[in-house]
């Protein structure tokens, strides 16, 4: 959230070691939402309703603009009984907001009804209604199978009532970390306060709602957009199929993420989580475990069916003072080109993609026309194809005995009924070959594109971090984030290629590449 000039990251983690347990809510501020002040924690276990958890919930700005916080206790010692607590700041003057109470009357909101109380979790940032009443969702679990969203409402935060029927459910397991946020719906980029859209009639006209949740068994987020009936309390995807055909935030390594409005430049920032990659020894040894992705930015795509995806602007502010740029250059079937002049351990690239011809484009298989992941696994960053793949291979070692390939694929449609359709673009994430660490957990990761090739070009954009690799695929349509651990590819001795192992040429119309330096990280203020 943002508080009177800071940014305030609230987080999971464990003050005891770099493995699962203990968990607390621990606090860092930003000026920028890039340099960091880690403060002590804000909430640990000290009341009975969370005396064994305090898990994850959200923050809102009431209407005075003060903070609360609603959140997860687990109050039992043999079962994780699950239940929701308030916290308030003890001195809303302190803009560090740097000490947290819980008020006597916790918990506020209990699992009755037949709810599942160990499925019962991760309470939403509010919204407060033409009515006068906050609302909430609370993410859970219906029979064996069936995520849902039940909505609590209360005029204080004290009292709570949960309403008839849930927002939303889907069978599709276990709900958590839910989300729930309107987005403008005219083609703007700005984001919108989570509350305004209720109580302004003209502004709800002009608005989508996106509804995310975190699969449990899946471990991963996906989303649908759509229309918030507010006199019903339920919420109805535009894709009636929407709950099958999952659209993601990310295809990588991303989870538990969490969606926050920006008052201070009227933008909707993402967070998401990313956990290692390595073994629990590794994490042990280096003595964390764990990351927040770069903060992106997100808004509806124009054409309402998704959202659009960028990192924050303030990261460009660690880019180093002179890029390095390849203009027009054409690369061929089987090439590849090495990028010079910079370190890319860490860097942030850009590159625009020409492809002159799809004619080689090779015919999707139908069986795979909804399983990206498969496709990308089946025929992955090595496998010769028509058009592509094309790409990059960052962390690479100067034998290319490590790499990890980022890359489109284009594809004639899977045939149905004689109809020529869009041509069908892949872009996969490949890290089988990142590491000759033994141990390394290295799965593809691949999702579609929804864009139109027909013209032959196609963007992209990677954040290099060492043991991340970020990247955006046409304009942020498409995000996919991998964690990697080379061996070789390490600092001065990591390389930056363009590849292209398709059997139609690419030209690589502008790439620009910037080594990034380090943000600032102060513990203990």
């Amino acid at each position: 959230m943002y508080y009177k000039g800071w940014y305030h990251l609230f987080y999971q983690y464990n003050p005891k070691g770099a493995v699962w347990g203990n968990i607390v809510w621990a606090h860092s501020v930003s000026r920028d939402l890039i340099n960091w002040v880690a403060l002590k924690p804000a909430i640990e276990p000290s009341i009975r309703a969370d005396k064994y958890g305090c898990w994850s919930g959200s923050a809102t700005m009431m209407a005075d603009g003060t903070p609360v916080i609603m959140y997860t206790g687990v109050n039992r010692p043999d079962v994780n009984y699950q239940v929701q607590n308030v916290a308030l700041p003890r001195n809303g003057s302190d803009p560090l907001l740097r000490e947290w109470v819980k008020p006597g009357h916790n918990p506020v909101i209990v699992p009755e009804g037949g709810i599942n109380a160990t499925q019962f979790r991760d309470p939403t940032t509010a919204w407060r209604g033409a009515d006068g009443h906050w609302r909430l969702l609370v993410g859970s679990l219906a029979g064996q199978s069936r995520g849902v969203a039940y909505v609590y409402r209360s005029r204080d935060f004290r009292r709570w009532t949960r309403a008839a029927q849930p927002l939303h459910s889907a069978p599709t397991g276990m709900w958590e970390c839910p989300d729930f946020y309107p987005v403008t719906a005219d083609g703007r980029r700005e984001g919108v306060d989570t509350s305004s859209a209720v109580v302004d009639a003209a502004a709800a006209a002009r608005v989508k709602y996106v509804l995310k949740n975190s699969l449990d068994l899946r471990r991963y987020d996906y989303y649908t957009v759509g229309t918030y009936d507010r006199k019903a309390e339920r919420y109805v995807p535009d894709d009636p199929a929407g709950d099958e055909h999952h659209l993601r935030y990310d295809y990588g390594n991303f989870y538990a993420s969490k969606t926050f409005y920006d008052p201070a430049k009227r933008r909707r920032i993402l967070w998401g989580w990313a956990n290692e990659s390595d073994t629990a020894a590794d994490d042990v040894a280096k003595g964390w475990a764990g990351i927040q992705a770069i903060p992106r930015k997100v808004w509806l795509d124009p054409s309402g069916k998704q959202l659009l995806q960028w990192p924050i602007e303030e990261v460009e502010r660690l880019r180093g003072k002179w890029p390095v740029i390849l203009k027009d250059r054409v690369v061929k079937p089987g090439e590849h080109v090495e990028v010079t002049g910079l370190q890319t351990a860490q860097a942030d690239v850009e590159v625009s993609f020409e492809v002159g011809s799809l004619e080689a484009a090779e015919r999707l298989d139908p069986a795979m026309a909804y399983d990206a992941q498969r496709l990308c696994s089946a025929r992955g960053a090595d496998a010769r194809g028509g058009v592509g793949p094309f790409g990059l291979w960052v962390l690479a070692s100067a034998g290319l005995e490590e790499k990890t390939a980022v890359f489109f694929r284009v594809f004639r449609p899977a045939a149905r009924g004689g109809g020529a359709g869009k041509p069908v673009v892949l872009m996969c994430t490949d890290p089988t070959k990142s590491s000759r660490n033994p141990n390394m957990y290295q799965p593809t990761f691949a999702g579609f594109v929804d864009t139109d090739i027909t013209n032959g070009k196609i963007s992209l954009r990677s954040l290099i971090d060492r043991s991340v690799v970020e990247s955006f695929g046409a304009g942020g349509k498409a995000c996919i984030l991998s964690r990697v651990y080379p061996s070789l590819a390490i600092g001065k001795n990591a390389r930056l290629y363009v590849f292209n192992n398709g059997k139609a040429e690419i030209k690589v119309s502008q790439l620009t590449a910037w080594e990034m330096k380090k943000p600032v990280m102060m513990n203990g203020a």
